[in-house]
């Protein structure tokens, strides 16, 4: 009966996590939902861990890589998110409601531990907490942060007030230095069977905790007031008490069995589903790894892209076997020879019943200290910018090259291949001009398959320079600056989300800029 029971109430919390119909204020307080003290704590890990990866993957496929033109699905018009063709119902609610749907279960896992004196799980429920939450605020803007989740409690509300972009960095930043803390009191996590990413290794969440403090400080690092230097300063300096990736070991990236339930996003999808039928890479991302000489013809790949992506080898549509990319944005009328022999992503990559997905990276960690040095927020200035800019390029050479090792016949990176990288056109940095533009555009190389983080961050620098198509007339040939609130938010808390609105200086829709954007810092130049 206990097992039943068990199995009944993880069914409940995998209908909540996978849930994008309900929204932010009936997540937030339906009397129906789990209570606290119903359950245990480690009840609602597992499910988070792993739904919430496999999410991440969707999104990533979806959005992240059509918005900031990895791929476009140029073969119909059933998707039309390289277009900007995004509506309010399907889009907008369901990212807002995933990330409520998460940040609720999290709240109550927080809630959870904290009862039962459980300190790993209290840790990971902060962590996760700012994982969510930063991807929510960055896709929205001004979300409820401090009166979240409140609506079962005594004095709580039904309509969390909207804290600003700033305010919601200043309760992140407090969570993870209070997750790490707990940290550092080296907590027992009680089912290392459980964690599909670190096997219970505390030192390894820490890690990770804060790797992504550093990769949210990157974040508002255009925003003065918030001492950016000050804070990476002080976490480089002191690694026993800020412990960073330091390796892709530290990876964070959840590993699936391939063992129903536990089976990749892609798992069980077919090729033509995935790719060839109607999602391509983009000539953004063939221009930005392809070197030609002055002919136009191709001489050189970077190492990556024959793991990412497969040559369209057709000859009748590709007779000269070259990289093909197509064109983001195209108009309908163009879709018919955009595609012609254009290549898409490897099927047996990203498709395998165990393939990862990750939160973040070590490569990350180290474009985050080539930029922090080059631009004067950490010590180093230009030669350490350099090391930390090819020691973010060898991992992740080497992620990617564990990756292709699985397939048949095996696609391998060498050190030998990386070396000649770093001294090509594509990846040298002493070649480069422009240091800044030339970091950001292989931090979104490196952020390949990564969530939401090439949005980000293209928002956030303005790199790599993006062409946008004709064809992107549904937000008025402007790339989304943010995703507008659902409706049902906008009637029942109609007050607080007007008033944030208000602050954001924006309406409701994809055109107005984040408050860490470079648009709203710079005014749009």
């Amino acid at each position: 009966m206990k097992k039943i029971a068990f199995i009944i109430i993880c069914g409940l919390v995998l209908g909540l996590s996978n849930s994008c119909t309900k929204n932010f204020e009936e997540i937030n307080t339906n009397p129906n939902k789990t209570l606290v003290g119903m359950i245990q704590a480690s009840g609602l890990f597992e499910p988070i861990l792993y739904n919430s990866a496999n999410q991440w993957l969707n999104r990533t496929w979806y959005y992240n890589n059509e918005l900031i033109q990895f791929t476009a699905f140029t073969g119909g018009v059933t998707r039309r998110e390289h277009q900007y063709f995004l509506e309010e119902s399907r889009d907008w609610a369901g990212f807002w409601n995933h990330y409520a749907t998460y940040g609720n279960n999290i709240n109550h896992m927080y809630q959870l531990a904290q009862e039962q004196d459980d300190k790993s799980l209290e840790a990971i429920a902060l962590t996760f907490k700012v994982l969510f939450f930063s991807n929510m605020t960055d896709m929205f803007g001004s979300v409820p942060y401090k009166e979240a989740f409140t609506g079962r409690e005594v004095g709580g509300t039904l309509t969390p007030k909207f804290n600003t972009q700033k305010e919601v960095y200043e309760f992140m930043f407090a969570d993870l230095e209070k997750a790490n803390d707990i940290y550092a009191t080296d907590p027992v996590f009680l089912k290392v069977t459980m964690d599909g990413m670190y096997k219970g290794n505390m030192a390894a969440w820490r890690k990770f905790n804060n790797s992504l403090y550093l990769r949210l400080l990157c974040r508002v690092s255009g925003r003065s007031e918030m001492n950016v230097g000050t804070k990476m300063t002080e976490i480089l300096s002191d690694p026993v008490k800020y412990p960073v990736f330091t390796s892709n070991l530290d990876n964070a990236a959840v590993t699936f069995t391939g063992s129903d339930p536990y089976l990749s996003n892609f798992g069980t999808t077919t090729e033509s589903e995935f790719t060839s039928s109607g999602r391509k890479l983009t000539k953004q991302l063939i221009g930005m790894t392809v070197q030609t000489d002055l002919s136009g013809n191709q001489i050189y790949v970077d190492p990556r892209l024959p793991i990412i992506g497969k040559k369209n080898n057709i000859v009748a549509v590709n007779p000269l076997n070259i990289w093909i990319g197509t064109k983001s944005g195209c108009t309908d009328q163009e879709r018919s020879t955009v595609d012609i022999g254009t290549s898409w992503l490897n099927y047996k990559v990203f498709c395998r019943k165990n393939a990862p997905a990750t939160y973040m990276d070590y490569a990350e960690v180290q474009f985050i200290l080539a930029e922090a040095a080059l631009k004067g927020w950490i010590s180093g200035g230009a030669s350490a910018a350099k090391n930390y800019y090819e020691a973010g390029v060898r991992a992740s050479m080497g992620k990617w090259s564990a990756e292709g090792a699985l397939l048949t016949p095996a696609v391998t990176i060498t050190t030998g291949d990386v070396s000649t990288y770093l001294a090509s056109p594509l990846g040298s940095w002493d070649l480069a001009t422009n240091k800044e533009a030339f970091l950001g555009n292989q931090k979104y190389l490196a952020l390949f398959w990564v969530g939401m983080e090439a949005y980000h961050e293209y928002r956030r620098t303005g790199y790599p320079v993006l062409t946008i198509g004709e064809g992107t007339i549904y937000n008025d040939n402007i790339l989304p600056t943010r995703f507008g609130y659902p409706n049902t938010t906008m009637s029942t808390n109609a007050a607080n989300a007007s008033t944030a609105l208000q602050v954001m200086g924006g309406d409701n829709d994809m055109k107005t800029p984040v408050w860490w954007s470079r648009q709203a810092i710079t005014g749009g130049k």
